[in-house]
């Protein structure tokens, strides 16, 4: 009882900077028996009170209990090798990672681990001993605790506390094992590449070493034009470029270049500090390293079951110490601190998951320069990422929703944006659309008025940043109508951004505006045979692909009709939570052969790992769409294809499409085997009879028991109409169900059989004695069955 009152006690006098000097003794308090139902419960049941004690200075108390603590640590510090504190099971499951990785790891940051994870262990003691002190008093505690390991940390010179900050990250990236820009970021075998190339663009060199470690040995186009004016000539980026062309890199690296830049300009200013300050300091660093290596492994583990409470449980003590500095420390302190480290760049994403990609490159590329960074989503809980704004990083990757609620209440670290050195708005015409993303208007208002800094960079990306509408003859007509070019379309862009001096603007983007190595091809078909046809392409043509559609409700009804037809897709939309669409992002870049059926939350920026097809099940709606959907695949001069499904309501999307990007020659049509189409029309018939009986059912069910509970709650009696399918009879209840097992039955039975035969055809052997087979089309990739019946139609036209 004793640690629960002072808790208490503590709390209550939260703003009271006094601490507690205990001069008498803590005495039982006798409680009536009468409040006790069983006379047992009074040996159990204690309470105690303590009435002599004087208030003093928090910094008093510290100091005569400072003696105290440092020569019980001395005695703790003999037993501590021989016996292992009491932690709680799942942290013990954490320090046995980290300790197994410093084994494993011949490297000078094995000792740095260890010593961090005493430090946890320790700082579950201070908490268990601070029963009824101050906060204040607390923190001091806390720091004379610190001093103890330090006797430990002397073997490590003080020179090297850069290289072990630079070494952490490498023990998380190890634990990155599911996230699916690993597999883009680590494609490289070679970890020592030459990053000659680079030197000529004025790349810092901890960024040289970082791409040198990642194995890019030469810029792409857009980079070797964008780095220079950005990190030289300070200017102001538009850049437009083909999906899969490095613009990730193009902004990331001249604003990882600014941070440095400013680093070394305060770090020069503020050398006359005094040793303890530094001291501090670099426990603060430790620390924030620490909690920044538990938060990427709960954030890495965001698939797996349980709930982010659980997830975040390893940083549980952390949590606590964090919040007593940060509520309690003089103003001074914290004002000082917040000046030091200011918010310096910041990037706006248009979706959630491309703002986690561009964090992990950021990070890749920022390896060995101890920048941090964080994300601000929606969908995530927002207490964790104020916590993860508390610790100040430099760069923060956001959506404007989350970030604009951030800004609203005042989030200490967000609310001196004048000291911004770099803005970056990736995918920018999506971003500054008519309707949408009114957050970001908000945002960029407070930015070019109240917050405005005329040394801030801005950069501007997109694949489709110069690609211009046709305008209606119409629209033309009219007295103020205003024809649409390259010119004012960027002109627009700057002013809505808030570009006022003259910026480099760099177009790489073709006039068809896809890359030359997107095979385009389409099926045109009637609306209900659209299934058919995806079903026939991706029994045919395994691999992985992506499908497209413009509904929610359409993604819904697709992954319902293939899990019966047992394709096993992963959905992905705006309705998911927010770890189911991180974990089916991550399934689909680990399996080979796998189907991702996603609304256009996926068409901008994910760049996931060998995406071979992707397929239009419903043509999109504007033609950016279209090349930010196609950009899926055919990536860093690897070769994809888009197919498209063209219905009659289709038509007239396809034709404005094909008008806005000029395309020369007409799309070639798709081949298809029309002998096994019959057979495919049974199975996806019957799969879409049990899956209308299956929706029906567990429609009337949600509607029926909702009702139900609702009568229930006002104790009224329900009437059978109001019932949805009224109530039927247990025989008609049987009958449907075993209906709807017979056609289960009868489906399994037809998946069970080979869909393309090969037909043998009885022949002789030839005189080389090899018999003829016939050629199918099995074993054939999509690429490779376009590819066979083009030359076809070019000779067709020749004899024409």
């Amino acid at each position: 009882m004793k640690a629960r009152k002072g808790g208490r006690f503590r709390s209550s006098f939260k703003l009271k900077r006094k601490g507690i000097e205990v001069v008498g003794e803590w005495k039982t308090v006798q409680i009536d028996p009468n409040l006790f139902a069983e006379e047992e419960f009074r040996d159990i049941v204690c309470l105690e009170e303590l009435t002599e004690y004087k208030l003093v200075s928090s910094s008093k108390v510290g100091k005569v209990k400072e003696k105290k603590r440092k020569a019980e640590s001395a005695s703790e510090e003999g037993n501590e090798e021989l016996e292992e504190p009491v932690v709680p099971p799942k942290k013990k499951k954490e320090n046995k990672d980290l300790r197994s990785q410093a084994d494993k790891g011949n490297t000078p940051n094995a000792a740095e681990i260890d010593v961090q994870v005493d430090k946890e262990t320790k700082r579950n003691e201070v908490i268990k001993e601070a029963n009824c002190e101050d906060d204040g008093h607390v923190t001091e505690s806390m720091a004379s605790r610190k001093d103890t390991p330090k006797k430990k940390k002397k073997k490590v010179p003080k020179n090297k506390v850069s290289q072990a900050q630079e070494a952490l990250p490498s023990v998380a990236t190890s634990k990155k094992g599911k996230n699916w820009t690993t597999e883009v970021l680590s494609a490289s075998t070679d970890q020592k590449a030459d990053v000659s190339a680079w030197k000529d663009l004025f790349v810092p060199e901890p960024v040289l070493q970082a791409l040198s470690y990642l194995g890019f040995s030469a810029p792409t186009p857009i980079q070797a034009l964008a780095l220079p004016s950005a990190i030289r000539d300070s200017m102001d980026v538009l850049g437009a470029a083909e999906t899969g062309s490095g613009k990730t890199l193009a902004f990331a690296i001249p604003m990882i270049h600014s941070v440095l830049q400013w680093q070394k300009s305060n770090n020069s200013t503020t050398r006359n500090d005094s040793v303890s300050k530094e001291s501090h300091q670099h426990h603060d660093e430790t620390r924030w390293e620490n909690e920044d290596e538990a938060e990427k492994v709960t954030h890495q583990q965001v698939g797996d079951s349980g709930d982010e409470d659980d997830a975040s449980f390893t940083t549980g003590c952390v949590k606590v110490l964090e919040n007593v500095e940060f509520d309690f420390d003089d103003e001074t302190h914290t004002v000082g601190s917040h000046k030091k480290r200011p918010l310096l760049g910041l990037v706006l994403t248009p979706t959630r998951e491309l703002a986690v990609q561009v964090k992990h490159h950021i990070d890749a590329v920022a390896k060995f320069t101890g920048i941090k960074t964080a994300i601000l989503v929606g969908g995530m809980a927002a207490q964790k990422q104020e916590r993860v704004l508390n610790r100040k990083p430099e760069i923060v990757i956001a959506t404007p929703g989350r970030l604009w609620e951030l800004v609203k209440e005042r989030h200490p670290h967000l609310s001196n944006l004048r000291q911004l050195r770099c803005l970056v708005i990736d995918e920018a015409d999506r971003m500054v659309e008519k309707g949408h993303f009114l957050e970001l208007s908000q945002l960029l208002e407070v930015l070019n008025d109240s917050q405005y800094n005329p040394q801030r960079q801005t950069f501007v990306f997109s694949a489709t940043l110069t690609l211009v509408h046709q305008i209606p003859t119409r629209v033309l007509q009219k007295k103020n109508a205003k024809k649409m070019d390259k010119k004012t379309k960027l002109e627009l862009l700057m002013e809505k951004v808030g570009i006022k001096g003259k910026p480099k603007v760099i177009d790489l983007t073709r006039k068809e505006a896809t890359v030359e190595t997107l095979t385009e091809t389409r099926i045109h078909c009637n609306t209900n045979e659209k299934d058919y046809y995806l079903y026939y392409f991706l029994l045919q043509y395994p691999g992985r692909t992506m499908v497209f559609a413009n509904s929610i409700d359409c993604v819904k009804r697709l992954s319902s009709l293939l899990t019966i037809l047992n394709c096993d897709p992963l959905p992905l939309h705006a309705n998911m939570h927010q770890k189911q669409r991180l974990k089916n992002l991550e399934r689909f870049a680990e399996r080979e052969s796998s189907v991702l059926l996603t609304t256009d939350v996926a068409a901008r920026g994910l760049d996931i790992p060998n995406v071979q097809h992707v397929i239009h099940y419903q043509v999109p709606r504007t033609s950016e769409l279209y090349v930010h959907r196609s950009g899926r695949t055919a990536r860093a001069a690897n070769e994809g294809l888009s197919l498209l499904l063209i219905g009659p309501e289709d038509l007239i999307n396809f034709r404005k499409i094909y008008k806005t990007l000029e395309k020369s020659e007409e799309l070639p049509f798709f081949p298809v085997d029309t002998k096994c189409m019959t057979s495919i029309k049974e199975r996806m018939n019957l799969a879409r009879q049990i899956e209308k009986a299956e929706f029906f059912n567990s429609r009337a069910k949600q509607h029926n028991s909702w009702l139900q509970q609702a009568a229930e709650a006002l104790e009224i009696d329900l009437d059978d109409d109001m019932l949805m399918g009224k109530k039927a009879d247990e025989q008609e209840e049987s009958q449907k169900q075993k209906m709807l097992k017979g056609m289960k039955k009868q489906l399994k039975h037809m998946l069970s059989q080979p869909l393309f035969k090969v037909l043998m055809k009885t022949k002789y052997p030839t005189q080389s004695g090899k018999l003829l087979l016939p050629q199918t089309s099995v074993g054939i990739s999509a690429l490779g069955a376009v590819s066979r019946k083009q030359p076809k139609k070019k000779k067709s036209i020749k004899l024409n």
